[in-house]
């Protein structure tokens, strides 16, 4: 730990400041301790501001301590800014998704603050979500995953008192009304400005990381430090529709990759009728018809039309 000035981004709604100053001190007494500055959010601003003033203060690391929503509005500062101030998380969220494809210690403040402190810098990616939403077009910047339909209707309805108590099982509970909510729609889907899609869906997801609630890969090929990012859409609707994706989902890209043999044989992600994979460094989608759009969990609202680019290496993580 050679760092002279520490900020750290607090959600003072996951963890008390006091908490994160007495596991900074157990890791300081073997070496000098470094100036601390805390930077709180608010409901209003869940880590951009913060981190702007951490800058301004001239930190040489940040650390964020809260969840995926703390730690997007962290990196957005500092992807947009270029800064090489490099990245420390502590993950306290429900999802902690970020956190979980990237082997940060999740449930323990002092092991994951360890590796904040001590850690290599890794270079990672960031992904810009232009998405036009009825109250005006939004940019913003997601580390995990972006995209349209079921996904962040899920998000969308999931109860926020109960993912208080139960965790990422809410995500669950808020499933059934999500399918629901969520019939297919035509989308046109342009891949780096070249290879052009037509095709039904409920679901458009792009992705820095492949791994979801409950261990589900999603993207299996997915790498935050490739340069790229990783498309799935899943189309088809009705019962039969749904059980491909699920089957290609939970089986092919999860169950059956895990059987002696199979993990090793070096194929990526397996496709079906229902589900496309793709790699990309932009995309261009088009729905003909509004749905609901999120970006690292966060519902932004209905959306006919995403613009996703990738900025290669815009961030350097403690790991």
């Amino acid at each position: 730990m050679s760092e002279q000035h520490i900020g750290i981004v607090l959600n003072p709604s996951k963890v008390e400041a006091e908490v994160l100053e007495d596991a900074l001190d157990a890791a300081s007494e073997m070496r000098s301790r470094p100036q601390l500055s805390i930077f709180e959010t608010t409901p209003e601003d869940p880590g951009g501001a913060a981190a702007a003033q951490a800058l301004a203060a001239g930190v040489d690391l940040i650390i964020t301590a809260g969840g995926d929503g703390t730690v997007r509005a962290v990196a957005e500062v500092l992807a947009q800014r270029r800064s090489r101030v490099e990245l420390g998380i502590v993950p306290l969220g429900t999802g902690n998704l970020l956190a979980r494809n990237l082997g940060i210690p999740l449930g323990d403040v002092d092991a994951a603050l360890a590796r904040a402190l001590d850690g290599t810098a890794r270079p990672v990616d960031v992904g810009w979500c232009l998405a036009e939403l009825e109250d005006g077009p939004r940019r913003s910047a997601f580390l995990v995953m972006a995209g349209v339909g079921v996904d962040a209707r899920m998000i969308d309805e999931t109860d926020d008192d109960l993912k208080k108590t139960a965790g990422w099982i809410a995500y669950v509970e808020a499933m059934g009304r999500a399918v629901t909510a969520s019939s297919a729609v035509e989308a046109d889907l342009v891949v780096d400005g070249e290879t052009r899609i037509h095709e039904t869906v409920h679901t458009v997801l792009v992705g820095n990381v492949g791994t979801v609630q409950g261990g589900i890969d999603l993207l299996p090929d997915a790498a935050p430090d490739d340069g790229r990012m990783d498309l799935l859409i899943l189309g088809e609707d009705g019962v039969a529709g749904w059980a491909d994706t699920v089957r290609n989902v939970v089986w092919d890209n999860g169950i059956a990759k895990l059987l002696p043999g199979r993990g090793d044989d070096g194929e990526g992600a397996v496709d079906s009728e229902t589900a496309t994979r793709l790699a990309l460094s932009t995309l261009a989608l088009d729905l003909s018809a509004p749905r609901m759009a999120q970006i690292d969990g966060e519902a932004l609202g209905e959306t006919t039309s995403l613009r996703i680019e990738v900025q290669p290496a815009a961030l350097r993580i403690r790991l």
